[in-house]
């Protein structure tokens, strides 16, 4: 890694680093959305003030943008994203400390969840330093770090405590709609229903056993679900990394122009499986 150059706010070292370059954040993303709809007051202030129906791909690509940059770019690129993040907190209301607890607290589970479940060699000291690094993130959209779960024990304690407030209610019920079928051009209606409707399904499926009787279905198996997550991330990690990374907005393969090629992301190999299931898959030296 050269020496002289930003790290960023974790670094290529980090758990977040290896394990954020990887496709299966794709489900997990959606698996997020899945489960912070079920907060009513969070999801009203989505149905409020967010996009999300009228442009949902601009929605989805600004998010990933901030997650990128928070993960992969410079210190003052993140730090600059979650100041205009924090100030459209401020102006739309929605600053709330619960609900951004809710929103974070959702989305690192959901990224830490699939990823293990998917395969990637996860110990119970990484997952809980991963924890611990998003406490910078939270910082970012406004919370304080210290009422943050940096551990498992901590992120199930806070899950069991907020369990009451959850329900499946109407604006729930909008997102479901909208994310089995979301509003597409009609020449992309087909990749619709056979990518997306299957993998907003499987993320789903991934959802914790309370969060399915919210909604109102019965938990699928855990074997059945964790065999087909790591046989669809396995398949998506065979599209060569550069390619992958050549998607807009570009952050991993930015960072590696910044700081060298040796700090691209390689979960199976740096967190310490080699020849576990996607070992193999890196396809650049």
């Amino acid at each position: 890694m050269r020496q002289d150059a930003d790290p960023g706010l974790f670094g290529p070292r980090s758990v977040t680093w290896q394990m954020h370059g990887d496709p299966v954040m794709w489900i997990a993303g959606v698996r997020a959305l899945w489960l912070q709809a079920l907060h009513p007051v969070a999801v009203r202030g989505v149905m409020i003030n967010s996009s999300f129906r009228e442009d949902p791909w601009g929605r989805l690509m600004r998010t990933a943008n901030f997650v990128g940059t928070l993960s992969y770019g410079t210190a003052e690129a993140a730090e600059a994203a979650g100041a205009r993040v924090r100030r459209i907190h401020r102006l739309l209301g929605v600053d709330d400390p619960e609900l951004l607890l809710w929103v974070h607290c959702a989305e690192v589970d959901s990224y830490l969840s699939v990823a293990r479940r998917s395969g990637i060699p996860l110990t119970d000291a990484e997952a809980d330093r991963y924890l611990d690094e998003h406490r910078v993130s939270a910082r970012l959209v406004g919370l304080d770090p210290e009422t943050v779960p940096g551990s498992a024990a901590a992120l199930a304690d806070y899950f069991a405590s907020i369990r009451p407030r959850l329900e499946a209610g109407p604006d729930a019920r909008t997102v479901e709609e909208f994310l089995r079928r979301p509003p597409v051009k009609p020449v992309l209606v087909p990749a619709r229903e056979v990518i997306w409707r299957r993998v907003t399904a499987l993320a789903y499926d991934t959802l914790p056993p309370y969060a399915h009787a919210l909604y109102g279905t019965p938990a699928p198996a855990d074997g059945t679900v964790t065999r087909r997550l790591t046989a669809t991330a396995n398949l998506l990690r065979c599209i060569p990394d550069r390619l992958r990374w050549r998607l807009p907005p570009r952050h991993i393969l930015r960072a590696m122009d910044r700081l060298g090629q040796d700090t691209r992301p390689a979960p199976f190999v740096r967190l310490g499986a080699q020849g576990r299931p996607g070992a193999g898959t890196r396809s650049d030296p």
